[in-house]
Order: C-alpha cells, then sequence, then structure tokens
C-alpha cells in the first residue's frame, strides 16, 4: 500500500490526538496541528505543526510544508474546533463571529487549500469532525450547533460537486467525550439580572456532567479508521452513546414539537 499522509487540525490534544494517534499506529504518516506546538515539547505521539485556521496564510503554509516534506497530503481530518454555550440573545457577537470563524470557516479554508492538491494527484479523503448537536438546536448550545450544522451541510455539497475528481469527503459526528473541550470552551457572560441565569446555569451544569461521565475518545479514532478503509462511505457518521444516536434516529420521525419536549425533559427546562 502507498504510504498514506494523514493531516488532522487540532492534533494537540483530545479527540484530534486520539485520532493520530491511533493511525500512527496502524503505520500513517501523521502530521497534527496546534496554534502554539513549541507548547508541546514532550509531544511524541507524532508530528507537530504550526496551524491558527483563522488564519488564510497560515494554512496554506502549514499544507505547502507537509507537501513539500511528504510529496502529498492523502488525507484531511478538520478536527479544530472550539466549544461556545450562552443564551442566545446574550452572546456578544464578537463570539458568535469567533466560533464560526473556527468551526466553520477554518475548515472550509482548509478544504479549499488541499482540494488542488487532490485533485491534481486524482485522490484523497476529507472528513470533517462535525458533532451530533450539529442535527439539532441545542438549548444555550445553539451557536455550536449551527457551526457544526453547516459544517455537515457543506460536507454534504461538496460531495456531489467533487464527485469527479477521486475524492471521497464525510463527516464524522461525536457525540459526547471524555476531552478537556469545557476547559476551552467561551461561556457568555449572565449577570444576575438575566432572564437566563437559572436555566442557562442548571443547562451548563448538565452538560459538564456529560462529559465528565463520557466516552474514550479512542472510539472515534476506530470510526475515522473504519470510513478511511471503506471504498464508499456514508456521509454522515455520528459515533456516540447508544441515547445519542437513538436520539438522531428519534428526531427523523418525531413530529418537531415532540422533539422538543424531549429536549426539554433531559435538561429539565
Amino acid at each position: 500500500m502507498d504510504k498514506q499522509v494523514v493531516l488532522i487540525t487540532g492534533g494537540s490534544s483530545g479527540i484530534g490526538k486520539s485520532i493520530g494517534t491511533y493511525l500512527a499506529e496502524k503505520g500513517y504518516t501523521v502530521y497534527g496541528t496546534a496554534r502554539n506546538p513549541q507548547n508541546y515539547s514532550d509531544f511524541n505521539a507524532f508530528i507537530l505543526i504550526q496551524l491558527d485556521v483563522k488564519s488564510a496564510e497560515s494554512i496554506q503554509k502549514a499544507v505547502s510544508e507537509v507537501i513539500s516534506k511528504e510529496g502529498k497530503i492523502s488525507i484531511l481530518i478538520n478536527n479544530a474546533g472550539v466549544g461556545i454555550t450562552g443564551p442566545v440573545e446574550e452572546t456578544p457577537h464578537e463570539e458568535i463571529l469567533n466560533v464560526f470563524d473556527i468551526n466553520f470557516h477554518g475548515p472550509v479554508n482548509m478544504m479549499k487549500a488541499v482540494l488542488p492538491h487532490m485533485r491534481e494527484q486524482g485522490r484523497g479523503t476529507i472528513i470533517n469532525v462535525t458533532s451530533i448537536a450539529g442535527y439539532m438546536g441545542l438549548p444555550y448550545r445553539g451557536f455550536y450547533s449551527a457551526t457544526k450544522g453547516a459544517l455537515g451541510l457543506i460536507t454534504e455539497a461538496l460531495r456531489m460537486e467533487t464527485k469527479d475528481f477521486g475524492i471521497t469527503i464525510t463527516n464524522v459526528a461525536p457525540g459526547d467525550f471524555a476531552t478537556n473541550i469545557a476547559a476551552g470552551r467561551y461561556h457568555s457572560p449572565i449577570s444576575g439580572q438575566s432572564h437566563y441565569q437559572e436555566k442557562y446555569s442548571k443547562t451548563l451544569k448538565s452538560i459538564n456532567e456529560d462529559v465528565d461521565s463520557a466516552d474514550d475518545p479512542v472510539k472515534v479514532a476506530r470510526k475515522v479508521y473504519k470510513i478511511i478503509n471503506q471504498e464508499s462511505p456514508k456521509i454522515h457518521n455520528p459515533v456516540g452513546s447508544f441515547l445519542q444516536k437513538f436520539s438522531l434516529g428519534l428526531k427523523k420521525i418525531l413530529p418537531d414539537k415532540v422533539y422538543e419536549k424531549l429536549l426539554l425533559n433531559h435538561y429539565k427546562l
């Protein structure tokens, strides 16, 4: 088998690190990215290079670096992302723009950067890491849901646009996994006068409890490995607990208001 070169954004921790480590152990040549790789001097799971998905210049530099060293990029995994919580009404607009820059515009610009190269080599795989939260508008996580939902829809569109180029484009949608995402998540500040204070606080506590008790992200890595080795993978590949995946099935068959009631009950709203 030809050498497979993988580029993973956001590879220094969490799901990205799990995917990179798993693929490196399977014999893939893996490049992960971090905004400040010098902060990970003890990192040795795979190669870390500098990349800021908010910078088009940084994206082009990282892609060129990998191609210069390895001659190709076989697989792009758009994993870099950030969490955000808060009432829609009270979330600062600059934070809305920031989360879309990282979770949506960043992956789009990464795909734009690698597509000419993949088209020239006649093959390639792009996997966008979305989220089960992207299939539904979750209370107090509306902007996170929106970014991941938008990335999932772009995946659908781009698959059809590139179908004649030998390029496979798909997504993997994790549920809750035990990562450090909560530490870097932006929380909208809520004053004592906010109409949302009590319910937002209750929902945030529930979200954090779900992450604390979640599964090992190696399950996402196994799913990615399976996708890479399938001749024709599905467009949408959710991975999570039985209940999380079951909820996606319920959303397809239940009336909207009934499904909304289930979410309200889950978050005790």
